[in-house]
């Protein structure tokens, strides 16, 4: 939830892409001085093919990446601006000085329903302590998309790997690897059981939940649907505070006593709605 007086319901999930990429230039690990500027470097061709792959703008560049994004509503994205959001606060946590994403999006809108491209880790070359002036032979990076609902892993997993081979220059060798992914997923917030659960929430919290799209992903959401042919809606009740995998994580007795009344009122609700 997004905090302990203002509930929501998670509507959405992002799917995930993820790659491996190995970048080959020499045989051998080179002296820097000797063949620098004659023979490429693989980690600056690197760099620069991820660069390719983004514009200042925060628009993904592979081709077709955006053909099967499902836009959310207007009604949906204006409930979902109810959420209170401080962004000067939000800044100060990370220690930043500005936001970045793409344009014509909030921030909360940019991390819950539009895709995203990153670099997870970059290595290669000499990377101990002090200095030894190597040209590498090799240079490495992992790279992930956060997906939104109607995009497919497996299909964008194609698209980026015929993308970023094609923007390789013929001075270097490029492999990339798949390692996993998953789909995102989607749930309307005009089916019986989310107006069911928005009820639940209301009786117990004295307000209406918010609608919310996660930037994270649960890919079994997804699979429930497939084999089911049902919809999930997924009612949290944990907070951003709960410090979630870490050693201290923790979970508030309120919330937990809320949870108690509402997921019964849930059931109710739904009963009713399904007898409509």
């Amino acid at each position: 939830m997004i905090a302990p007086d203002v509930p929501s319901i998670t509507t959405g999930l992002r799917g995930l892409a993820y790659w491996q990429v190995e970048v080959t230039g020499p045989n051998a690990d080179l002296h820097s001085g000797i063949f620098g500027g004659a023979v490429a470097n693989p980690i600056n061709v690197l760099a620069k093919m991820i660069a390719q792959t983004m514009d200042d703008d925060g628009r993904i560049l592979i081709p077709g990446f955006y053909d099967d994004v499902l836009e959310v509503s207007d009604k949906e994205r204006t409930l979902m601006d109810k959420a209170p959001f401080d962004l000067e606060e939000y800044k100060k946590s990370l220690g930043i000085e500005k936001e970045i994403g793409e344009k014509s999006y909030t921030t909360n809108e940019r991390t819950g329903i539009r895709p995203t491209f990153d670099v997870c880790g970059i290595w290669g070359g000499y990377t101990g302590d002090g200095a030894k002036t190597v040209l590498p032979s090799k240079a490495y990076a992992k790279i992930s998309t956060r997906l939104v609902p109607n995009q497919k892993h497996d299909k964008i997993a194609d698209l980026f790997v015929k993308y970023f081979e094609s923007i390789a220059p013929d001075t270097v060798k490029v492999k990339t690897e798949y390692l996993h992914g998953g789909p995102s997923y989607v749930c309307p917030i005009d089916i019986p059981a989310y107006r069911a659960a928005e009820k639940a929430y209301s009786d117990v919290y004295g307000k209406k939940p918010i609608p919310v799209r996660s930037g994270g992903s649960i890919p079994i959401i997804a699979t429930f649907e497939e084999i089911l042919g049902i919809k999930s809606v997924l009612m949290g009740f944990g907070l951003g505070s709960d410090a979630i995998h870490s050693p201290n994580e923790n979970f508030p007795l309120e919330q937990f006593f809320n949870g108690i009344k509402t997921i019964p009122l849930f059931y109710g609700y739904f009963a009713k709605e399904m007898e409509k």
